[in-house]
């Protein structure tokens, strides 16, 4: 069985369940909804902020492990482990941040993720003391102790990104199953004001859920699921977030500016996809932007 398969089993498996929701409880106690946990969701940024904060400290310790096999850098991958070793929290509280708000798959491989990452960081911990004390053979080898599971931690994170997309746009996912055409969305009278309204498109053999919202002669519509982890837009409500007037996710309260599509409020980073549209003889009609074309 490949790497892949064994953490498909690993997501599947409940054993640790009643521990990782008390894990994550105990995140959202510390991480409350507001301006702190938005900002390591990544809402400012376009995307997730984790995986740009993680950068730094798998690239000091990796190019510290190179330092270390050359015995007159030696004090350059002491000053590189250090640098890891403070980033690692700003980091692992990004992480903690997006764990916490992820489906049970998601966050069990999470758990898994965060275990390995905090032995990897005692590692690093334990070596710099140790070459504080003059022993650098001892720091040496818990570095690159702790490079190997980091290495091994990086693998899972990876598949948490890429096989559960636990970072990706789930919108941008659904927007190529619509057709590239105009859609006719039916007449403007037909839509409720000041909240979302279900619409449908046709697309690659599916029908594409849409979420559609009347403000006055204006309509904004967007694709039906959330970009955080596809939930149903087109069952939300329309409310005033920080001065904008926005979309918000009934799953988890990702709040989506109508003006842009821009998140105003996490947990979701990502902006939600949103279409152009026309009115033709009163009735609306709705594209994709050109970059999916």
């Amino acid at each position: 069985m490949s790497l892949m398969g064994i953490l498909d089993r690993l997501a599947d498996v409940n054993t640790f369940d009643r521990a990782i929701e008390s894990a994550r409880k105990g995140v959202q106690a510390v991480l409350k909804p507001g301006v702190v946990k938005d900002a390591l969701h990544g809402t400012w940024l376009g995307h997730p902020l984790h995986p740009v904060l993680v950068q730094v400290p798998v690239g000091s310790w990796a190019s510290a492990g190179l330092l270390d096999a050359i015995p007159p850098l030696r004090p350059a991958a002491t000053v590189l482990i250090g640098t890891g070793v403070a980033v690692s929290v700003p980091a692992a509280m990004a992480g903690a941040a997006d764990w916490s708000e992820q489906e049970i798959g998601v966050r069990r491989l999470g758990a898994l993720h965060a275990v390995s990452n905090t032995v990897a960081l005692g590692l690093y911990v334990g070596s710099l003391v140790a070459r504080a004390q003059g022993r650098g053979t001892l720091g040496r080898v818990l570095a690159y102790a702790g490079l190997g599971i980091a290495t091994g931690s990086a693998a899972v994170g990876g598949h948490m990104s890429y096989a559960q997309s636990s970072g990706a746009s789930h919108a941008a996912t659904a927007a190529r199953s619509l057709t590239s055409d105009w859609i006719d969305l039916g007449p403007l009278d037909d839509l409720p004001e000041g909240r979302p309204a279900l619409r449908t498109a046709g697309g690659s053999g599916v029908a594409a859920p849409l979420a559609v919202v009347r403000r006055g002669g204006r309509v904004d519509v967007f694709v039906g699921a959330c970009s955080h982890l596809a939930g149903p837009l087109y069952e939300g409500s329309v409310e005033e977030v920080r001065g904008h007037t926005c979309l918000v996710c009934p799953w988890h309260d990702s709040a989506f500016d109508l003006d842009s599509g821009e998140p105003r409020r996490g947990p979701a980073a990502n902006p939600q996809e949103k279409l152009e549209v026309r009115m033709e003889a009163g009735r609306v009609m709705a594209r994709l932007p050109s970059r999916h074309q």
